[in-house]
């Protein structure tokens, strides 16, 4: 374990030596467990480099999807549904797919409905886009070769290009709008949720149909709470027992 946390957003990729100095072991004892984990498929080695790999995420999957997670989530994400009056969600990544932990559905008649434990292609939804790109490049690239950007609906983004292109913007702005890519008609509005060393996690969103409104006024009046919403959450995950 020691040797996994060597790895960082801020230092993705170590030679053998920065990872038994970060692991506070000698550089024997650093390789053998390195060889084992690239043996295993959760460290990936590129000449005298070494990186994590997407299955790592299954060691953090039981965590985010436990109770704890969505009870910390779902008061924020009903105050936010209260202020907006569309369905919120939160969402993790599993691979090249998003799975809902915790939703809170629309005060409106005809809204958007989409029950937890749901799983979508990451490249069709605002939530996907926002977790695809806090993904290392090197990673990102080596799961987009192994997987295809299949069409939910005429408009979803199918080519490694325009996907790219997307999640560069994403990680300018810091949140996504994205139109039509899983159900024409419909918007998500999506921002990242950090841990306390500030890697992306989980995404929230807002779900709501294109006619309720403009794209301007999504980003003015949407994003801002939603960005707030994360916040929150962040803050609350931070004092909770155990995360000290």
């Amino acid at each position: 374990m020691s040797v996994l946390r060597a790895f960082t957003a801020e230092r993705a990729e170590l030679s053998l030596t920065e990872v038994a100095q970060a692991a506070d072991l000698d550089r024997a004892g650093a390789r053998r467990i390195l060889l084992t984990l690239v043996e295993l498929g959760y460290v990936q080695q590129n000449d005298r480099r070494y990186a994590l790999t997407p299955q790592v995420l299954e060691f953090g999957h039981a965590y985010l999807t436990s109770r704890s997670l969505p009870q910390i989530a779902e008061p924020h994400l009903q105050d936010l549904t209260r202020q907006v009056r569309e369905m919120t969600a939160m969402a993790v990544l599993e691979g090249t797919e998003i799975r809902y932990i915790a939703q809170v559905p629309s005060p409106k008649l005809l809204s958007v409905t989409i029950p937890v434990g749901t799983r979508f292609p990451a490249h069709a939804t605002s939530m996907g886009k926002v977790l695809l790109a806090a993904v290392p490049p090197e990673r990102l690239e080596a799961s987009l070769r192994s997987v295809e950007l299949a069409p939910v609906t005429p408009h979803t983004v199918t080519t490694r290009q325009e996907l790219l292109a997307e999640l560069a913007a994403v990680r300018r702005h810091g949140f996504v709008i994205a139109d039509d890519g899983l159900e024409e008609g419909l918007r998500g509005v999506a921002v990242p949720v950090r841990d306390a060393d500030g890697r992306v996690f989980a995404a929230v969103n807002v779900s709501l149909y294109k006619h309720s409104s403009t794209e301007e006024g999504v980003q003015r009046e949407i994003v801002p709470l939603l960005a707030r919403t994360a916040a929150r959450i962040e803050a609350d995950l931070r004092v909770r027992p155990g995360n000290r």
